[in-house]
């Protein structure tokens, strides 16, 4: 483990020498480019274009192309990347993940390999995890690059398809992470190429790219269709369930008894119903035995609701606004506009919270963040913490992170954890810290992990007539306000999971002289990065500052992982009941140690899924790649559907035939011609008794090339014939894959239970996956045959 840390360590090392190398070059031209004239400096951006045009490659013009950026900043914005900045910029060219510390200018740091690269004509996106700040950036970083002569879009969730299709046309884009995601899902569900938004995937700079490639990787982003209403079931379900009690007994204890209707295994986050529940539920609905059969959806909704009452925590997990409810990210503390929880969940928490219920919907397309941006012929990112996650971005993205030296030293002081026996008395002492610090004008941030625990603080705080302002998912909308005036004289701000990234801190006048920011954590969040990010908002640019982490053995961390070793070694320490008040790096180590556990998990089921999602990367792949050759054709499609059509007819006939003749099934064989092919009446008339194999089909292939010839003629036009080939291939293929993906999501959900059969469920996923889609294959070309033989011709066809 040592030598692979020192190897990681060595790589580091040896690649920051080749960066500074490169950035000595660009820094050589400094002199010179101050020089020119504006009219002199704008010029250069059409001679790189030429000089990339004839046989120079990026890495020949980086010095030149960084100069000329960051001379350009200096003129435009007022600002001049430093010596460290030129060298986050170079990594971020060479498809690397900069971590640079909070305050330390990422965003102008991005501006010269997104010059440099969108020399090269195919497009630059520039990803922020909201659409603030892709409005902000764009607006600020525009500037340079429309006086440098380049294009500048925004792409946000309200826009028209034309609106977009100009936003991805330009040299720079700007968008967030989750509007990339479904545009390119749903340019794969259009009717016509012109339709698309899309260029190909050329070069991105994920901004915040833990946030976006790490915690918001493990849920896919869906785009779904209405399916059929059952809101009655999530009602009863729900109304049933309130009715329950939990049953909190022992698992070890020794009596067979029931002491609940429900259970809940916490660290696993599981519920299930008791033997004295499954009772109480077969009374209220009538029923001999719950589990049997024709009770499964029953069940199924039960399982939700008990989930959505007893595990689903309102301002944790979710919250509820103006009728609506929506998901918290766990990570950012920012309300996740427009994603839902899935297999009916949403719906169950909605009848538990009494507003209005929305349709169940049925996925229609799909993708993890994983499988999208490694579609990017070149990826790269930036953030304050990413040296935790390196094992994952280097196996799931092969990009490697890159610390970038501070520009000046840190002195901020991190000190050691405070453990408190409860919740009441942490929440106490942070008051007190912060009256006691409040009074000399220090400015404080405090974060907390929930928004409970938010407006928890908010109250006592109220009491206590201390102003602050309070930033959590229900107000997002004016973090980047509140965030900026977090480091004025007297300022008290409280963040959930430090939304708010993005946008600096800096100190007020006079606030240097007492100490600079205080940040005060009211409990370790489960990933390291997360309280990384935290205690980053502190000491920027040199400036001073403390951080410091309250925790009490009623955190959610503590009571999941090693809560009761902590308690142990805090009643050794402590004889005094009113002093159980522990500072030592030993508590630290041990939460330290815990989380590590937590991101080891959260990354095998991010791995896990993936793994998943690989099987149906290949599959989408296969279908999006036919899909697209369908719509993009602008002749004829003859030579796809004919060839499918015998196929489908081949493989009929060889299974209706097998044997010798007095085996075949002609009944079945009948029924097929007669239904999917030709009338019933010439299916009729086929003598089945003398036919031999090759002369049935034979038969049948003629019969198609006499449709097809009736179809052109009917029509008489060959854009309208390849309108009518387009929409029967298209109806057709979106339908299965839909049905597909349904499919693939069930058998998803219950591979796991192979394991019990010394299966290994992922090769199970694979092997089933693969003949579902080898079916659904066979399928689509059956009723495309079909559709396509049996359709009658109308002549008010248009598009």
């Amino acid at each position: 483990m040592v030598n692979i840390l020192r190897k990681l360590y060595n790589t580091d090392k040896r690649e920051l020498r080749k960066f500074e190398k490169i950035a000595n070059q660009v820094e050589s031209y400094a002199d010179e480019y101050g020089k020119l004239s504006d009219k002199q400096l704008k010029a250069k951006t059409p001679e790189f274009k030429e000089r990339l045009q004839k046989d120079e490659s990026l890495e020949d013009i980086l010095p030149e192309a960084f100069a000329v950026a960051r001379e350009g900043a200096k003129r435009v914005l007022g600002l001049y990347p430093f010596h460290v900045q030129v060298l986050g910029g170079i990594a971020l060219h060479f498809g690397n993940i900069a971590e640079m510390m909070t305050g330390e200018g990422k965003t102008l740091t991005a501006t010269m390999p997104v010059y440099l690269n969108a020399l090269g004509g195919k497009g630059v996106h520039v990803v922020t995890v909201n659409e603030y700040l892709s409005s902000r950036d764009e607006e600020e970083m525009g500037q340079l690059y429309k006086w440098l002569g380049l294009t500048v879009g925004l792409n946000l969730n309200s826009m028209a398809p034309d609106e977009k299709r100009a936003a991805y046309s330009c040299d720079v884009t700007y968008s967030t992470n989750s509007e990339l995601g479904f545009d390119y899902l749903r340019d794969n569900m259009v009717v016509y190429k012109e339709q698309m938004v899309q260029r190909p995937l050329n070069f991105a700079i994920i901004d915040e790219v833990d946030s976006i490639l790490i915690d918001e990787a493990r849920t896919p982003l869906i785009i779904s269709g209405e399916a059929e209403r059952a809101n009655s079931d999530y009602i009863r379900a729900d109304r049933f369930v309130k009715t329950l009690s939990e049953d909190k007994s022992d698992d070890d204890a020794d009596d067979d008894e029931d002491h609940g209707d429900y259970k809940i295994d916490w660290p696993t986050k599981t519920i299930s119903l008791t033997r004295t529940g499954i009772q109480k539920a077969c009374e209220h609905f009538g029923l001999k035995n719950l589990y049997d059969v024709e009770n499964q959806k029953l069940v199924h909704h039960l399982d939700q609701a008990l989930r959505a009452n007893y595990i689903m925590l309102k301002d944790i997990d979710y919250v509820v606004q103006e009728g609506e409810v929506l998901i918290v990210d766990s990570f950012t503390g920012r309300v996740m506009q427009g994603r839902r929880y899935s297999d009916g969940l949403h719906q169950a928490i909605e009848a538990k919270e009494g507003v209005k219920i929305q349709e169940e919907s049925k996925t229609q397309a799909t993708i993890t963040y994983q499988n999208f941006f490694r579609m990017y012929k070149k990826l790269s990112g930036m953030t304050g913490t990413a040296k935790t996650e390196e094992e994952e971005f280097r196996e799931i993205y092969n990009m490697q992170v890159i610390t970038i030296p501070t520009n000046r030293p840190v002195i901020r002081v991190d000190n050691p954890d405070i453990l408190y026996p409860t919740l009441d008395s942490k929440f106490h002492a942070v008051v007190d810290e912060i009256k006691e610090r409040h009074s000399k004008g220090q400015p404080i941030l405090v974060g907390t992990v929930a928004v409970e625990s938010s407006e928890r603080l908010s109250r006592l705080l109220d009491k206590e007539r201390i102003p602050h302002a309070v930033l959590n998912a229900k107000n997002h909308a004016k973090e980047a306000q509140i965030i900026m005036n977090a480091g004025q004289r007297g300022a008290v701000t409280i963040a959930t999971n430090m939304a708010g990234r993005g946008t600096d801190i800096k100190l007020g006048p006079g606030v240097t002289e007492l100490g600079g920011l205080s940040v005060i954590g009211t409990e370790r969040h489960e990933s390291r990065r997360i309280d990384n990010q935290l205690r980053g908002r502190s000491g920027r640019q040199g400036d001073p500052g403390e951080t410091r982490f309250y925790l009490s053995l009623e955190d959610d961390l503590m009571k999941r992982f090693g809560g009761d070793r902590v308690k142990d070694f805090l009643d050794r320490l402590s004889d005094n009941d009113d002093d159980k008040v522990i500072e030592s790096r030993l508590i630290t180590r041990q939460v330290e140690s815990a989380q590590k556990r937590v991101e080891g998990n959260n990354y095998d089921t991010r791995k896990q899924t993936l793994q998943y999602d690989d099987v149906m990367r290949i599959q989408r792949e296969i279908i999006y790649g036919e899909r697209m050759q369908v719509i993009g054709e602008e002749k004829s499609l003859k030579d796809v559907l004919i060839p499918m059509l015998r196929r489908t007819i081949s493989s009929q006939i060889d299974m209706f035939t097998q044997g010798d003749r007095s085996k075949w099934r002609l009944d079945s064989l009948r029924d097929f011609i007669g239904s999917s092919l030709i009338s019933e009446k010439e299916a009729d008339e086929i003598d089945y008794k003398n036919i031999s194999v090759d002369e049935l089909k034979q038969k049948l292939y003629d019969s198609v090339e006499t449709n097809y010839k009736e179809k052109e003629e009917a029509l008489g036009d060959p854009e309208q014939m390849l309108e009518f080939e387009k929409v029967v291939i298209l109806r057709v293929v979106d339908e299965r894959w839909t049905d597909h993906i349904d499919a693939m999501d069930q058998l998803r959900q219950s591979i796991g239970l192979r394991g019990y059969g010394q299966l290994n469920p992922l090769v199970e996923y694979q092997d089933s996956g693969y003949r579902m889609f080898e079916e659904m294959i066979s399928n689509i070309e059956f009723d495309v045959t079909r559709l396509f033989m049996k359709a009658e011709i109308r002549r008010n066809l248009s598009r």
